[in-house]
């Protein structure tokens, strides 16, 4: 195993070969999750941060900022929008979590809680998948567009396959067990 604690994956330009491929061993299905990470960058247009795609869904699992002030958390194909305040330039902690049995997702930016919203209730997501880092996957493990590549630096990713509520504490390096993956 790889130690990453304190590493930090660069993207140096906007490509279509610049990201990181993960390819968890989850044991059975998701019926809920939470994915957490740091970011920065100075990208004005849209990007993806975290993809989890499956053979059947390209955006199974999908962190997008398609603009400044913007994220979308994608679950199934489905997405929801949260509206998050400008930052100066700054890293940006962001953590998102969904829970099949309530269909209700949620997103923490920098330790803060933004509204709880309903995504895909009773919806189960695939455990072969492919987890790429920087890139959308259009097809599963590839189909990446230029346009929303990430350019920037990522770290502190971590993914888990229940809901987590104390999302204060991962912000400023709390250390979890039972993770899927993490750094």
């Amino acid at each position: 195993m790889i130690e990453l604690f304190r590493k930090v994956f660069v993207f140096p330009r906007a490509s279509n070969d610049s990201y990181v491929i993960l390819k968890p061993k989850p044991e059975q299905p998701l019926q809920s999750f939470t994915v957490c990470l740091r970011s920065y960058t100075d990208l004005p247009q849209p990007y993806a941060l975290f993809s989890y795609a499956t053979k059947a869904q390209d955006n199974e699992i999908l962190l997008f900022k398609p603009k400044p002030g913007e994220y979308r958390l994608y679950v199934g194909g489905e997405f929801v929008t949260f509206r998050v305040p400008e930052t100066r330039m700054d890293w940006e902690h962001v953590c998102a979590s969904w829970e099949s049995a309530t269909g209700i997702a949620e997103f923490w930016v920098n330790g803060k809680p933004l509204p709880r919203k309903g995504l895909r209730k009773g919806y189960s997501i695939s455990a072969e998948a492919v987890i790429i880092l920087g890139q959308e996957q259009d097809s599963f493990g590839g189909g990446f567009e230029l346009p929303e590549s990430f350019v920037g630096e990522i770290t502190d990713v971590y993914m888990w396959d229940h809901v987590l509520y104390n999302m204060g504490s991962i912000m400023w390096h709390g250390h979890f067990s039972h993770y899927i993956f993490g750094w």
